[in-house]
């Protein structure tokens, strides 16, 4: 065990963070002990730890220096990356950002391990799939690698894809066009947009139809070719509607789908198309399924919670005894999982 006392210099007070989060998780995580004076701050642990604790400090100051200011929710999930890996400083993850975000407002950065594990199979694979609760960046982060593509020129348009599931209200008694009957269930994949570019630029794209946003429907017998496509709420495609996308894949192009299962809106469930693909697909080259978790949540932490709650209560009823006179009906899915399944041509 070693004592280190590392210099305070102007503006490192962000990198505490609220309450001083930052530092908490860097105590928790590399099992050290941070003391906060008015003159130093001492860090006590074993002399690798220590030596990562001020690795941190200085890359921080470095950048700061450099102009560049990262926002609390951004910089912790950034520290968590750093803690869980002794390879990746906040440095490179920083550098890695810049690189992959360039001509994009915000800097496309991961925040938890899993992100940046999806991030990078949508980099080195055509087809990924992203998979888990809500709010886990799975849809933003899918966008942000596609406006990325886009500017950087890897591809010459993007299509962004969603099944227009009705929820309440049918599509004919909306009002409007068919454009503006659908735009409500693309609603989020507008806002991302927004969020990473110039929102009159955005729409310059739509207008030109270089960012196309359509329903699932207008999908089949067209071959996408030099685009980034992306599916949202994949778990409200049926089994029919997923083969047909999944088939849609041109030369030079990449897709990315996302979904949660526990959201399911078909009146089965149980035919959810993504839930197919996952058994139908799995260890297809070129393919990669990367499932997020309750900790990955970015939004506000009640969101973290919230799903949390609602994933125990699901698995206590799932433990409960049928009533009398009911009978457990078998799985269809894993009598389908299986039987041979002929594979998208």
């Amino acid at each position: 065990m070693i004592k280190k006392s590392l210099e305070i210099t102007p503006g490192i007070e962000p990198l505490y963070g609220t309450h001083d989060e930052n530092l908490r998780l860097l105590e928790d995580k590399l099992n050290v002990t941070i003391d906060l004076r008015s003159d130093a701050i001492h860090v006590t642990g074993d002399t690798a730890s220590v030596a990562r604790v001020e690795q941190i400090f200085t890359d921080f100051d470095a950048l700061r220096k450099c102009g560049v200011n990262l926002h609390n929710g951004e910089l912790n999930g950034m520290l968590k990356l750093v803690v869980a890996d002794p390879a990746t400083t906040l440095k490179s993850l920083v550098d890695t950002g810049k690189q992959r975000s360039a001509g994009v407002k915000r800097m496309v950065q991961p925040r938890s391990p899993n992100q940046r594990k999806y991030v990078e199979a949508i980099e080195q694979s055509d087809m990924t799939f992203g998979l888990g609760p809500a709010g886990t960046g799975k849809t933003y982060l899918a966008v942000a690698m596609a406006v990325a593509a886009l500017v950087s020129k890897k591809v010459s348009r993007i299509i962004l894809v969603r099944p227009a599931v009705e929820a309440g209200e049918r599509l004919g008694f909306l009002p409007g066009s068919l454009q503006e009957k659908v735009d409500p269930y693309l609603r989020p994949l507008y806002d991302a947009l927004y969020d990473l570019l110039d929102p009159m630029k955005v729409d310059k794209l739509l207008e030109s139809n270089v960012i196309e946003v359509a329903p699932l429907a207008f999908m089949r017998g067209r071959t996408l070719s030099d685009a980034f496509i992306i599916m949202d709420e994949a778990q409200n495609t049926t089994m029919e509607q997923m083969k047909m996308f999944v088939t849609r894949l041109g030369n030079n192009s990449k897709a990315v789908i996302t979904g949660d299962l526990t959201q399911t809106d078909l009146p089965n469930p149980k035919k959810s198309g993504l839930l197919e693909a996952l058994h139908v697909l799995d260890g297809v080259e070129g393919i990669k399924f990367c499932h997020f978790e309750d900790v990955d949540v970015v939004r506000h932490h009640l969101v973290q919670r919230i799903v949390r709650a609602y994933d125990s209560y699901g698995k206590a009823q799932q433990q409960l005894p049928l009533p009398i006179g009911d009978v457990a009906l078998p799985d269809p899915n894993l009598a389908s999982a299986a039987k041979p399944i002929s594979k998208p041509q």
